[in-house]
């Protein structure tokens, strides 16, 4: 199999690098990520050949926060499993004081046949997690 037009990595800076490894460490860790690299300003979590990067950014850089609507990325999802687990990511994501969205249409909010969990990281990046049809 080719890797062709495969994503290789994503690198996202963060406001705050302690608070974003410890939010992508328990999420990664859960969805079978492992720890691929870690510097002064940085780490990186794997899963196959695609890996996500986080890069503390400049102070200079912290005056205007991160917004999904602006230019840019609007968020990461990723797949789940099965629906079980969309459920049981949802109650550590509840039981974590995590901001969760789209509460009222939970797990129906991207639609009747689409079963998913959506969340905030620390920056406010959406997170959705997405169980097969």
């Amino acid at each position: 199999m080719t890797s062709l037009g495969l994503l290789h990595h994503v690198e996202i800076y963060v406001s705050d690098l302690k608070r974003s490894n410890d939010f992508w460490g328990w999420f990664l860790s859960e969805l079978g990520y492992t720890l691929y690299q870690e510097w002064e300003e940085g780490f990186s979590w794997k899963l196959g050949d695609t890996y996500l990067v986080f890069v503390q950014a400049k102070e200079k850089y912290l005056d205007v926060p991160y917004h999904r609507c602006r230019v840019g990325l609007n968020h990461l999802a990723f797949h789940a499993s099965s629906r079980a687990q969309v459920d049981e990511l949802t109650e550590k994501v509840r039981s974590k004081g995590m901001n969760m969205l789209y509460k009222d249409k939970h797990p129906f909010a991207g639609g009747d046949h689409y079963y998913a969990l959506f969340f905030e990281d620390p920056d406010r990046i959406k997170v959705e997690l997405v169980a097969p049809e």
